[in-house]
């Protein structure tokens, strides 16, 4: 199966819209953060021909498929291995400190997903992994059966708003002793025999909150994304656009904050007139979260739980 086949960029028509206004000029450079198997890139390189694109991805396996893919684009197209709080690093690396365009598509690719033996998937048998990046970190393994009980019940509840997390960490302490976890059909059947009637009864697959849950740990997701964020504002040029797809609450929170915390005036209240280094940087270009529409969701049900928020930098910031 080929990367197009296997990877369906979600909500595309919107990303390339909102990215639209700021890559029109010849020389314009838009990051994809999140590049995967390069479906996203692929159409910003298609859709704007003047564009220069730089792709970074921690799992050296997309960043292989993903340059197979973009390869008819040569020079445009910069792919570079690294987690997307490093791009601050990676853009004096290449000598470009300001960028036109950022674009974020988080959480799990498709790839991940697919294959079975990287271990992101609940519904099937394979080692409990997890990494992103398989040549760094601890797996979803060695979390399980080395974390103290108290610092598990905190990630299932904080990571995976998990209400049954005590019950759930209870049965795994237990289990781990007589034999560590190094597969995930037995996690899942623990998972399973541990809940009460009702839990199981709602939300689809009773293992899925914990699976993210290990997999935002074992990839330091949410303190990644906590420091990429605010990075990538900081290198827009006036007139950068940035877009960010969440697909938990968790993560879309975090977006929320910090582009509202850039449209809000940093003013002393009362002032009469407000002075230009008090006022906004950033203009948000969604209503809210806009989400995708039912005809998508019917295509890749991949893509209900998307959530894009986007902005505009509107102004440098004066010292």
């Amino acid at each position: 199966m080929n990367t197009n086949e296997r990877h369906v960029p979600v909500m595309l028509r919107r990303c390339l819209d909102l990215l639209a206004p700021a890559l029109a000029e010849p020389g314009a450079v838009v990051v994809d953060c999140t590049l995967g198997m390069g479906g996203h890139s692929e159409a910003l390189l298609e859709t704007f021909p003047a564009a220069r694109l730089i792709g970074l991805d921690r799992d050296p396996q997309a960043l292989e498929l993903a340059a197979e893919r973009l390869a008819p684009h040569g020079d445009r197209a910069t792919l570079v291995h690294a987690v997307y709080d490093e791009l601050p690093d990676v853009l004096a690396r290449l000598g470009t400190p300001r960028v036109q365009g950022v674009l974020f598509d988080l959480g799990v690719s498709s790839l991940q997903l697919d294959e079975a033996e990287r271990g992101f998937a609940y519904a099937q048998d394979a080692p409990l992994d997890m990494r992103m990046d398989q040549t760094r970190g601890i797996s979803a393994a060695e979390v399980l059966n080395t974390y103290p009980p108290g610092d598990l019940v905190r990630i299932l509840r904080t990571y995976g708003e998990e209400k049954q997390a005590r019950r759930i960490v209870e049965a795994v302490v237990r289990e781990r002793d007589a034999q560590p976890f190094d597969r995930s059909a037995r996690l899942v059947e623990l998972i399973r025999d541990a809940l009460p009637q009702a839990a199981k009864r709602t939300g689809g697959n009773p293992a899925k909150r914990t699976f993210q849950a290990l997999r935002i740990e074992v990839n330091g997701e949410l303190s990644v994304l906590e420091r990429a964020v605010p990075a990538a504002v900081d290198t827009l040029a006036v007139g950068g656009r940035i877009g960010v797809l969440s697909y938990h609450s968790l993560e879309d929170r975090l977006v929320k904050k910090v582009l509202a915390a850039g449209a809000t005036s940093t003013a002393p209240p009362g002032l009469p007139v407000v002075p230009e280094r008090y006022q906004p940087r950033l203009k948000l270009l969604t209503r809210g979260a806009e989400l995708p529409a039912d005809e998508e969701i019917a295509a890749n049900r991949r893509a209900a739980p998307a959530r894009l928020r986007g902005a505009e930098r509107i102004r440098e910031v004066q010292e």
